[in-house]
């Protein structure tokens, strides 16, 4: 929550400069399992919304984020989901939840990298994005340990 209040200063001090804030909060269950940081991010994430910030929860763990109930309110101020490969109860819980057919479950049954499922609104857009790996921006961006690895052999 200091961390979040943190973020926040930064967010007030970039509206007044008119600057877009972007907030990435990587394992976002783990805000949602506690009722006091729960009902913090809720409201968070609503005011950084209204105050030109553009708030991202990540989580590799959905069945504990939809297990809050905060998320409802998170999810009903949300216009963008990006959906890569999904655990089989993971599917089963975001298709009841957010009602993805089977076909569009497909995009996110075993596929690989730079594969999923976006939607925006009401509108589901599969993706395949084929990033060059021979390229510095790959380098840059690559969270794979493998890349990392082999990048240090080459140096």
């Amino acid at each position: 929550m200091i961390l979040t209040d943190q973020v926040w200063g930064r967010v007030t001090a970039n509206r007044e400069k008119r600057r877009a804030t972007w907030v990435y909060q990587d394992e976002f269950h783990v805000l949602l399992a506690d009722p006091q940081t729960a009902a913090y991010s809720v409201e968070i994430f609503r005011r950084f919304r209204k105050w030109g910030a553009i708030p991202s929860g990540i989580t590799q763990n959905v069945k504990s984020l939809l297990e809050s109930s905060e998320i409802e309110s998170i999810f009903g101020n949300c216009d963008f989901l990006y959906l890569l490969s999904q655990a089989a109860g993971d599917r089963e819980v975001l298709a009841s939840h957010l009602g993805i057919s089977p076909h569009q479950l497909s995009y996110v049954t075993h596929s690989g990298s730079g594969e999923g499922l976006l939607f925006y609104g009401d509108t589901a857009i599969p993706f395949v994005d084929r990033f060059p790996k021979d390229t510095e921006l790959y380098t840059l961006l690559t969270t794979k340990p493998e890349d990392k690895a082999n990048e240090r052999k080459d140096e």
